[in-house]
């Protein structure tokens, strides 16, 4: 099967991880996936929500937007509707789970860390992409508290990544692109961390259904796609 852009069946599109994008925020990342760009701030504030106040324990939680012309034809601004959609829910709700996963929210204290993912060119993997920018930058915004003399240690525990796969004309596929993911007999999202450890799998036939030894297929290729982006995260976070 050959792929519209040339990539072998296991291949990553080229992926960019350029940290502090923006200089306001405690830590930011742009990610660049193929064409997919995402631009991933950090903000550190003190105090959590409600039912922690008095825990000791801290949060970390995530808000997800796409600009208006991030896809071929102008989305609507979910603001004008008063409340975001239930696809932008689900997704900033995935990015928080997946980030809370590696951070030991013990050792954060009574403080809030949230990722603003803003997608600002959508060519496939958007949520994908900002789970991998976004512990880019919230290891970025724990690197400040620790240089501030704020947390005496990290709380994170690993790294976190994500990575779409799907199966196209029966062969299993790594990295989804948009003409790619529209295609697919099977449409997965997969989460996990540094170690190998599942965070989520995002599995759908969108036809047929399928058997497990595909189900075990796919999970073993999203697992090398992973392994290399923490790679990335690894290298350019000791620049």
């Amino acid at each position: 099967m050959k792929r519209a852009d040339g990539r072998g069946s296991s291949d990553l599109r080229p992926v960019k991880l350029s940290r502090a994008f923006q200089p306001n925020p405690e830590g930011s990342c742009l990610i660049d996936v193929g064409q997919t760009r995402v631009v991933c701030a950090a903000t550190v504030e003190p105090g959590v929500p409600q039912f922690l106040r008095g825990s000791g324990r801290g949060w970390v939680t995530a808000e997800y937007s796409m600009l208006p012309r991030a896809t071929v034809e102008r989305t609507p601004r979910e603001v004008k509707s008063g409340r975001p959609s239930g696809r932008t829910q689900e997704i900033q709700r995935l990015i928080g789970r997946s980030l809370r996963a590696v951070t030991d929210l013990t050792l954060l204290g009574e403080r809030s860390i949230t990722i603003d993912c803003d997608v600002l060119v959508a060519d496939g993997g958007t949520r994908t992409a900002s789970i991998t920018g976004a512990y880019v930058a919230l290891a970025d915004a724990i690197a400040s508290l620790m240089s501030l003399g704020e947390l005496p240690v990290s709380p994170l525990i690993s790294e976190v990544a994500a990575i779409s796969v799907g199966v196209l004309e029966d062969t299993p596929v790594l990295d989804l692109d948009y003409t790619e993911d529209v295609a697919v007999e099977v449409d997965m999202n997969v989460v996990m961390t540094g170690e190998g450890g599942l965070v989520e799998v995002q599995g759908t036939a969108e036809g047929e259904p399928f058997d497990r030894a595909l189900l075990d297929g796919m999970l073993d290729l999203a697992a090398s796609g992973i392994e290399q982006l923490v790679a990335m995260q690894r290298a350019v976070l000791t620049e």
